[in-house]
């Protein structure tokens, strides 16, 4: 994934959480920093087939944010 990923942790949810700003509403979660980012890369992938089925647009990755 060439997607900036954001990871944090959460203390609502209890868990880490990875997001990829540019593909609206992609997130997962896990128990470790990784297994959110694992989690996050298949979520991702996911989003992109589901967008490639629809004809709507995948957006280009932009690589490192300027803020967050």
């Amino acid at each position: 994934m060439k997607y900036e990923t954001i990871i944090y942790w959460s203390e609502e949810d209890n868990a880490y959480i990875a997001e990829i700003p540019e593909l609206a509403g992609c997130m997962a979660d896990g128990l470790t920093a990784k297994e959110a980012l694992h989690n996050v890369e298949r979520i991702a992938q996911e989003w992109i087939e589901t967008a490639q089925e629809l004809g709507r647009p995948i957006p280009e990755p932009k690589g490192r944010l300027k803020y967050a």
